[in-house]
């Protein structure tokens, strides 16, 4: 059976969430405040989010050096590079934005010929980094997120892949309910064990290249 992966990016290909990086170099308590407001049900994960990155104002090298900073999974480059040699999609689905990801992992994806599936974005030193969510009749649209991670694990079900998903944060527990393996740490950990959802041990990439070696090769 083909199988694909598809893959969370902060706090998962990443060491942390972008926002926390920020949160470090830029923010006090105040400016996350959206953030609790998101885990109290009060505001989308979206509409956090863009308010959270609608406040950041700072000279864009300065915002490139940061970027330049975030920790890649060392392993993750590995993974993208044995999923490609084997002929297996990998698509990054991300409830973030795309100007940081592309500046992290832009060279990745156009060498393994991922597909990036997450919210556009712009940066001025005036608006901050300004999210735009896919048009309400796009194919990943959600009204929480912006994307679906959700949608894009059914449609490569449906086209009669086996879905192996991995993630780390609240939006990752859609996904994960109706992928076939889950590779899950952290706040999805936690959701898929309150679920009764079986996953695979997740320290690192290293997890799932060891997987799919094992797995899929044999």
């Amino acid at each position: 059976m083909k199988t694909a992966l598809v893959i969370d990016f902060d706090g998962t290909i990443t060491d942390d969430d972008f926002f926390v990086y920020l949160k470090e170099a830029y923010f006090d308590e105040n400016s996350l405040a959206p953030w609790q407001v998101y885990l109290d049900g009060g505001l989308s994960h979206f509409d956090a989010l863009k308010q959270i990155f609608g406040t950041l104002r700072v000279g864009a090298d300065n915002l490139h050096d940061l970027i330049a900073r975030v920790k890649v999974d060392e392993w993750a480059i590995l993974l993208f590079e044995l999923c490609h040699n084997m002929q297996i999609p990998i698509y990054i689905a991300s409830a973030g934005c795309d100007y940081y990801i592309n500046r992290i992992l832009g060279n990745e994806i156009k060498r393994y010929g991922i597909t990036l599936v997450t919210n556009g974005s712009t940066y001025s030193e005036t608006e901050g980094l300004v999210m735009e969510s896919p048009q309400i009749d796009s194919l990943y649209y959600d009204e929480n997120t912006g994307i679906s991670k959700r949608k894009v694990v059914e449609i490569l079900k449906d086209e009669g892949y086996r879905v192996i998903f991995a993630g780390d944060g609240p939006p990752d527990i859609e996904p994960a309910k109706i992928a076939d393996v889950v590779f899950a740490k952290k706040i999805l950990l936690e959701k898929c064990i309150e679920h009764g959802i079986t996953t695979e041990t997740f320290d690192s990439c290293r997890d799932i290249c060891m997987f799919i070696e094992s797995e899929i090769t044999r």
